[in-house]
């Protein structure tokens, strides 16, 4: 999506670049997916370390990503980010 030349993120709906009410801004949701998918991605390697080593790094790759992916998604964002907006929204009322 183009605005006035400038590329702007997915979040970004109007004219003044402001994000939509209640969403995270696009560098807190860039975390809270790294806090989601590095622990699985870990936790996956080592199990297919042990359980398939002679595989070929791209079939363990493609093995991993299909577990992890949905994973991080389906479950793992949404939490950690309903985490964060409840944090944030206690943040909030408490300045307030």
């Amino acid at each position: 999506m183009k605005h006035e030349g400038k590329a702007l993120a997915a979040d970004e709906t109007d004219a003044h670049h402001h994000r939509t009410v209640g969403m995270a801004s696009v560098h807190v949701r860039a975390v809270v997916t790294w806090l989601a998918i590095f622990p699985l991605a870990a936790a996956g390697m080592s199990v297919l370390a042990a359980w398939a080593p002679e595989w070929p790094p791209v079939l363990r790759a493609l093995t991993l990503t299909l577990v992890v992916v949905p994973a991080a998604v389906y479950f793992a964002v949404p939490r950690l980010l309903s985490i964060q907006a409840r944090l944030s929204a206690n943040r909030t009322s408490r300045i307030r």
